[in-house]
C-alpha cells in the first residue's frame, strides 16, 4: 500500500512538473512570436528605408542625364549610337 501512495505521489509530482514546463514553453513560445513580429516590423520598415533611399538616388542620376544630354545633345547622341552598335553586334552572335 505504501508503494502505491509513493507511486501516486510520484506520478503526481511528474504530471505537475509536466504542467509547468508545458507553461513555460508556452510562455516562451508567445515571446517568440512577439519577437518574429517585432523583427518582421523592422525588416519591413529598413526595406521602406532602402526603397525610399534608392527612389531618391535614381530621381538625382535621371536628374543629372538629363541636364548632361541637354547640355551636350551630340555627345548624347553619340553615346547612344555606340551603345546601339555594341548591342547589335552582340545579338548577331
Amino acid at each position: 500500500m505504501a508503494e502505491l501512495k509513493t507511486a501516486s505521489a510520484q506520478s503526481t509530482a511528474a504530471r505537475v512538473k509536466a504542467d509547468i514546463a508545458a507553461d513555460d514553453l508556452s510562455a516562451q513560445v508567445a515571446a517568440l512570436r512577439e519577437d518574429l513580429a517585432r523583427l518582421s516590423e523592422s525588416v519591413v520598415a529598413l526595406g521602406q528605408g532602402a526603397k525610399s533611399a534608392v527612389t531618391d538616388e535614381a530621381s538625382v542620376m535621371t536628374e543629372k542625364v538629363r541636364d548632361k544630354v541637354r547640355e551636350e545633345p551630340i555627345f548624347a547622341l553619340a553615346v547612344t549610337a555606340g551603345i546601339a552598335y555594341v548591342f547589335g553586334l552582340m545579338s548577331r552572335r
